[in-house]
C-alpha cells in the first residue's frame, strides 16, 4: 500500500533551520500535487507549500521567502527546507501527496512530524 513516510523534525532554536523529507512508499504509478501542510494545537491545518502537477508552486502567506520546498519525482520524494524559524511555525508538518497507483487516485497524509521552534 501506498505511505507517506517523513522525517527531519524536532527542536530548534529560533532563527534556526530544519530540513524535512517525504518518501512516498509503496506501488506508486504517479504522484500529482505534493506538498505539507502544518497544524497547531485548535488551528486548522494550513498549507506550507506545494508544487501542483504542471510544475505550479505554491506557498503559504506566512512563508515569505523563508521556506523552500521541491521533490524529486525520479525518487518519489518532497524536501521542505525552513531557514529563519520563530516560535510561530511550531506545529505538526503533515506530508500530502496525490497518488495514483494500481489505476486508482487518491490523497494520502503522512503520520506527521513535529517542528518546535524555542530557546
Amino acid at each position: 500500500q501506498v505511505r507517506l513516510v517523513e522525517s527531519g523534525g524536532g527542536l530548534v532554536q529560533p532563527g534556526g533551520s530544519l530540513t524535512l523529507t517525504c518518501v512516498v512508499s509503496g506501488p506508486v504509478d504517479d504522484i500529482g500535487d505534493m506538498g505539507w501542510f502544518r497544524q497547531s494545537p485548535g488551528k486548522r491545518r494550513t498549507l506550507v507549500a506545494i508544487i501542483r502537477r504542471g510544475g505550479i508552486l505554491d506557498y503559504g502567506d506566512f512563508v515569505k521567502g523563508r521556506f523552500t520546498f521541491s521533490r524529486d519525482d525520479a525518487k518519489n520524494m518532497g524536501t521542505l527546507s525552513m531557514n529563519d524559524l520563530t516560535p510561530d511555525d511550531t506545529a505538526v508538518y503533515y506530508c500530502y501527496a496525490h497518488v495514483r497507483s494500481g489505476g486508482w487516485t487518491t490523497s494520502h497524509w503522512g503520520q506527521g512530524t513535529q517542528v518546535t521552534v524555542s530557546s
